[in-house]
């Protein structure tokens, strides 16, 4: 297969991915008065645009875009997976739990209470993409000592790709124009 092709195949998941998800994100926007277009970013990196969510072992989707751990307090449903976390400076592969869910909807939903209770900081950052990605590493959201410049770099293709995508029409809504 062709560069050319496989870069169309992977923007068609890009968009695919952005259009099935972009009615949760903004609800989760509403929520926490972020861009939809940064929490869409934030599931694109901890999913791999999807391609890599977490699945419980018979292969049932966790709904987790977000790599959400479950810590001793979660009492939702739980799935196992291999994940790779730094120990200084370090990749280590390890199994950890996840937190799992009936859909996306809730997901998001979970994600965005997640934000408002332990990172602040993010939240306070409004529309500054570098500022809300510094924050959230800061945070200990993840352990990647990278993740910030990461998020930062899926934040500007996300950006990108939404600009040239029409957003899909909401229950009940007629066409624009």
């Amino acid at each position: 297969r062709s560069t050319q092709s496989r870069s169309s195949a992977a923007s068609d998941v890009y968009k695919r991915q952005l259009l099935t998800m972009r009615p949760h994100a903004e609800v989760a926007a509403r929520m926490t008065g972020l861009p939809a277009d940064f929490i869409l970013a934030h599931a694109a990196l901890e999913s791999g645009w999807g391609e890599r969510e977490i699945r419980a072992q018979d292969g049932r989707p966790s709904h987790n875009l977000f790599g959400i751990k479950a810590g001793s307090a979660w009492r939702g449903f739980i799935v196992e997976a291999e994940t790779t976390e730094y120990r200084q400076g370090l990749p280590v592969r390890l199994t950890e739990r996840f937190r799992a869910y009936a859909d996306y909807a809730e997901a998001f939903a979970d994600y965005a209470n997640l934000l408002s209770k332990r990172y602040g900081n993010a939240l306070r950052a409004g529309a500054d993409a570098d500022a809300f990605a510094q924050a959230l590493a800061a945070g200990g959201y993840a352990t990647d000592p990278a993740y910030a410049g990461k998020l930062r770099e899926v934040i500007k293709s996300v950006n990108l790709a939404s600009a040239t995508l029409e957003a899909p029409l909401l229950p009940g809504e007629r066409g624009r124009g």
